[in-house]
């Protein structure tokens, strides 16, 4: 190789690798076409929403989390058990969701306050959760069930005014083409783990599979919002040109097909709109769109014996959490193979909708708030607005009286979000901060919101 051509190579190299990772989003370097529709208005309806249900469904469900005596399982099972593929494959025969009820799974959604849906189209095991053609390691195909159940999510979702979103794994343990170097990598699998091992796999065939299948996804299903990739491992590392010129290709296509549909940062930071930090809330507010995910209990999948639910109180918590640092939440749920929801799960869900509904003002269509809350313990988050700031006191102060440091606007009014007459709250206005009078007595039993109103832009204290 020449040093033209090497130089060549590695400035192509360094322009590949600026994506968008995790919460520090940049601006990916993806070709434009004309179908492309700018990021900030796809994410209109996102930052909008707020709050979405994350449903982990698939074969790992039929063993509901217990392989060989073992019980704490999840939707890793293949991987975690050792299964191979021949073995792993007869789950098929088993897994028939005669309970699966549409309706019931996005009336629990819209009345817990979501969204929004995200369901695993196809998880790592790689079995398809919908009618695909190019396989038949599929629900229809492959199971007693015989029928689609996205179909069937799509159309009551369209019904109730909620958004579709397609989960879709690029890492595949049952694809024969997909290189098991681009798997996990740990003590236990230290080449990498796969179903059925095959070493003369082929990249460029299995990525021609993951097209056709987003494709069927994208022109199938109706206005999905967003595809969510997971894992794709070091298949898009910088140095990996081909993988990563194919992947700005089908992003193309992804904004030809469905121009408003919006892309994780999960394929490599490839066409990324959103970054999508797992298990953990940020430590502060972010300056561009994430989503955390989070599993409502201990396992993404179904596991019938792992009962560590979070509380609803816990859930608004983090809700609160996150869209005070300007982010979406999005909790799991992992349904039963007969297409049940954990009733616990349900009833969670049921509390935090009906926080919501009251509430829901303080979360919906906000964005991060202004002043700092570090050295104010009773104030946990502040959501905004125009002319508008939520504090959000999930600890009631003993003395009945809040202060709210770094305030230097024109104040307006302050009351109670669940105060159905709106009652104004007695306020001390301070050269920099209001001195606020509470009752004597919370009126939620949650998180008490109070609702401060000022006139004219918003304007940031400073030392």
């Amino acid at each position: 190789m020449n040093y033209k051509t090497y130089l060549k190579l590695v400035i192509i190299s360094v322009w590949l690798s600026v994506s968008l990772l995790s919460c520090n989003l940049k601006k990916n370097e993806s070709a434009k076409n004309d179908s492309a529709i700018d990021s900030s208005k796809k994410l209109e309806w996102f930052q909008e929403a707020k709050f979405g249900l994350f449903i982990h469904w698939g074969l790992y469900s039929v063993p509901a989390g217990e392989w060989n005596g073992r019980k704490n399982y999840g939707e890793w099972i293949q991987y975690s058990a050792n299964i191979p593929g021949e073995e792993y494959e007869k789950l098929a025969k088993q897994f028939n969701p005669v309970r699966f009820i549409a309706k019931e799974w996005v009336s629990m959604a819209k009345q817990a306050g979501m969204k929004y849906i995200v369901i695993t189209a196809k998880h790592h095991e790689g079995f398809c959760m919908f009618d695909s053609k190019l396989t038949n390691y599929n629900i229809v195909d492959a199971t007693p069930y015989g029928k689609d159940p996205m179909k069937a999510l799509a159309e009551e979702c369209r019904k109730q005014g909620l958004k579709l979103c397609f989960y879709y794994s690029v890492k595949d343990w049952h694809h024969p083409q997909f290189p098991v170097k681009y798997t996990y990598h740990t003590k236990q699998y230290p080449e990498g783990f796969h179903g059925f091992p095959n070493r003369d796999a082929d990249y460029k065939k299995y990525f021609a599979y993951l097209e056709g299948q987003v494709k069927e996804l994208l022109t199938n299903y109706g206005d999905i919002g967003i595809i969510w990739w997971d894992w794709s491992g070091p298949a898009f590392d910088p140095d990996e040109l081909q993988n990563r010129e194919m992947a700005l290709a089908l992003v193309d296509s992804i904004h030809k097909w469905q121009p408003k549909c919006l892309i994780n940062n999960r394929m490599g930071g490839i066409g990324a709109d959103y970054g999508t930090p797992e298990q953990e809330i940020p430590g502060g507010s972010q300056s561009t769109a994430f989503e955390v995910c989070m599993t409502l209990n201990g396992s993404w999948g179904y596991n019938k014996t792992d009962t560590t639910f979070k509380s609803a109180d816990e859930v608004i918590s983090n809700l609160v959490d996150i869209a005070s640092k300007g982010g979406n939440y999005l909790l799991n749920v992992g349904p039963t193979s007969e297409g049940v929801m954990p009733e616990k799960a349900q009833a969670i869900l049921k509390k935090v909708g009906n926080w919501l509904s009251v509430n829901g003002e303080a979360i919906y269509g906000t964005t991060s708030g202004g002043p700092s809350v570090r050295w104010n313990n009773s104030i946990s988050g502040i959501t905004a607005k125009p002319n508008t700031l939520y504090l959000h006191l999930f600890r009631w102060p003993g003395d009945n009286m809040l202060y709210l440091n770094d305030f230097v606007n024109e104040f307006n009014n302050a009351y109670l979000l669940a105060d159905k007459e709106k009652k104004p709250l007695k306020v001390d206005v301070h050269s920099q901060g209001l001195m606020i009078y509470l009752p004597e007595q919370p009126i939620d039993s949650i998180d008490n919101i109070i609702v401060i109103k000022y006139k004219g832009p918003y304007k940031q204290f400073r030392i």
